[in-house]
């Protein structure tokens, strides 16, 4: 009898744990694939994500390349998500067209798959048939233009800028100097003296820069179109004397930057709102796997931070 008892228990132990599997089997599997998580701006991506997931029952699965610059290692993680059979992809792409092969991948698997942060080259996507849902993310032109406004209030509209310049072909890196040049042009007694990439990492960001500044001594003030780049270049001008001279401009506002401001090393960073595309995404991922039609874009807000 004791034996026929623990049998029945074990039996319905074991059909229990299969259902509780099964739950989880059926549960929606939404996958984020950022371009790294070395960045502050997308471990706090990444961190309401998975908030937004756990509030939603939703599986989440987040993964990125060590480098932004490595589209290679970001297409071929975009490719075993598809084997995995992930219900949705929500990507900020390490290169706008690179990226767009493996995108046709998922399309033809029948996974959507939406842009956060970096916008994807739409023609060229629709020219090989990748199809974009949707793109979360700020105006990237718009914050180009507000450093831009910033700088030209501070040098009274007379003195010599420098760029640094995000990784080539990023989306984000093109807006954000547009947005940038567009206004500057405007502005006779303003020179852009020099600008050069430094790929949106802290230590490029240093040598850059060191090396702009033995090239050209009298610099006004810097645009940095993100703020690891910018990080990087107080440090080269701190090791040059030159702390309180030029006045420099992030983009991004990530803690690091807000840090810097605050101790008068760093002048401002036009600010946007990483946690609210990790919600975002999660949550429009969501809509779109129930077969809800949403919004071509859906913005978030940009806006200056100063001291």
């Amino acid at each position: 009898m004791k034996n026929y008892i623990q049998k029945i228990v074990f039996i319905l132990l074991f059909i229990y744990a299969g259902l509780n599997c099964n739950r989880k089997e059926d549960r929606i599997t939404i996958a984020i694939v950022v371009k790294t998580l070395n960045n502050p701006f997308f471990i706090t991506l990444q961190n309401e994500a998975k908030k937004t997931a756990e509030k939603y029952g939703v599986n989440l699965i987040v993964q990125a390349p060590e480098r932004e610059i490595d589209v290679e290692k970001q297409m071929q993680i975009v490719e075993n998500l598809i084997q995995r059979k992930v219900d949705a992809i929500c990507i900020s792409a390490s290169g706008s067209q690179q990226i767009i092969p493996a995108i046709v991948k998922a399309t033809r698997a029948g996974i959507p798959v939406l842009a956060v942060d970096n916008r994807i080259d739409t023609a060229m996507a629709a020219e090989a048939g990748a199809k974009i849902v949707t793109y979360i993310g700020s105006d990237n032109e718009k914050g180009g233009e507000i450093a831009a406004e910033y700088i030209i209030k501070r040098l009274n509209g007379r003195g010599k800028v420098a760029i640094l310049e995000g990784t080539p072909g990023h989306e984000t890196s093109i807006a954000r100097l547009k947005g940038f040049l567009n206004r500057i042009k405007k502005e006779p007694n303003i020179e852009i003296v020099a600008s050069l990439t430094a790929n949106y990492e802290r230590e490029q960001g240093f040598n850059v820069f060191q090396s702009i500044l033995e090239s050209h001594q009298n610099i006004d003030a810097l645009f940095a179109c993100n703020d690891m780049m910018a990080l990087g270049a107080i440090e080269a001008i701190a090791l040059s004397g030159k702390q309180g001279k030029i006045v420099v401009v992030g983009f991004d506002a990530i803690e690091d930057a807000k840090q810097a401001i605050a101790e008068g090393k760093m002048d401002a960073s036009i600010a946007q709102y990483p946690a609210e595309m990790g919600r975002l995404a999660v949550e429009k991922a969501i809509e779109v796997i129930k077969g809800n039609k949403i919004p071509a874009y859906i913005p978030t807000k940009v806006e200056l931070i100063t001291k």
